[in-house]
């Protein structure tokens, strides 16, 4: 199983490219577009399901929309996938936050770059 809140504080070799001068900018755009790729994964997966499950007769869409979790385990099941999917969307700032915590850098060099913005 992927662990995904462990990978959200995976980081990439070198700088990260910034496109625009306010780095709160910079993090609401990344964390809009990863929750549109999440979301636009998770339209075409439902859409199959959805259209299989009706062409074979066994679900309609209506059923799913009714539907009501029944168990505990059902709902521990979507909490996981929640934390999970909240570590991948908010991963830029995990990482920020994980930079302050632990530089790789001296207080001055970071200062430098936060002014260079």
């Amino acid at each position: 199983m992927i662990d995904y809140i462990k990978l959200a504080s995976n980081k990439s070799k070198g700088k990260r490219p910034y496109f625009y001068d306010d780095p709160a900018v910079e993090r609401v755009l990344n964390i809009t577009m990863a929750v549109a790729g999440e979301l636009a994964v998770m339209r075409e997966r439902m859409d199959s399901i959805e259209r299989i499950l009706e062409k074979k007769g066994l679900l309609s869409r209506e059923e799913i929309e009714n539907y009501v979790p029944d168990s505990k385990e059902t709902e521990d099941q979507r909490q996981l996938w929640h934390s999970e999917y909240i570590s991948r969307i908010l991963r830029i700032v995990q990482q920020e936050m994980e930079e302050l915590e632990n530089p790789d850098k001296s207080l001055e060099e970071i200062a430098n770059d936060i002014n260079e913005m």
